[in-house]
């Protein structure tokens, strides 16, 4: 008959094996098809990292030298501000599109309750993410006071030359110049007088 030697015991141990066989095939190719979705579950390294403060010594940071660190994708720079370049910033404000930073966007509130004009928890020390305000470009640094080809009357400060937008050494902007608001103060309090943190408000800080 047909179904002759189907249940003798060569051949249901050959099913159970077949059936083992294919529940284990099974499981997996589960497995892999799992493990993107899994992995897709755990943030990456970087993805971690992105929104992780970022810690400078500044120890060695010279007058008219400028430090730059990424902080979630950004572009961070730390300048240490000559005593020309201070006392030159006042005198900047009627030239200034916002000079006194009324948008709140654009710096955390310690920062102008410290330094309304220098924009900074130390007054020699600049905080700025360096992305222009109009399309993102990085300005060039210009920190001498000196007369320029796109200001005669330069006294320090931020050029773009995507578009001829200009920032003074606090990344307030200028008028008549594309970029709509100043440089972005990223939130970051002092450790100790060496020690930077990006990322992270002071204590108590809003």
């Amino acid at each position: 008959m047909a179904n002759d030697g189907v249940n003798d015991p060569v051949n249901a141990g050959r099913r159970k094996f077949l059936t083992a066989t294919t529940a284990v095939v099974g499981a997996v190719g589960a497995g892999f098809a799992a493990v993107p979705f899994i992995k897709s579950w755990n943030p990456s390294a970087r993805a971690k990292l992105a929104g992780a403060p970022v810690v400078a010594d500044i120890s060695a940071l010279q007058e008219g030298q400028r430090m730059i660190l990424e902080w979630r994708g950004q572009p961070i720079w730390i300048v240490k501000r000559s005593q020309a370049i201070l006392a030159a910033l006042p005198g900047l404000d009627g030239r200034l599109r916002d000079p006194e930073s009324s948008n709140a966007d654009q710096q955390p509130a310690y920062v102008l309750a410290a330094n309304p004009q220098l924009r900074s928890l130390k007054p020699e020390i600049s905080v700025l993410v360096g992305l222009c305000t109009h399309l993102g470009c990085a300005p060039e640094m210009v920190a001498e006071i000196r007369p320029e080809p796109y200001d005669a009357q330069w006294k320090g400060g931020y050029f773009c030359p995507c578009h001829k937008s200009r920032f003074d050494m606090a990344g307030r902007v200028f008028q008549d110049v594309p970029a709509p608001t100043n440089l972005v103060v990223p939130p970051h309090h002092y450790a100790d007088d060496n020690t930077i943190v990006i990322g992270v408000d002071p204590q108590g800080g809003a």
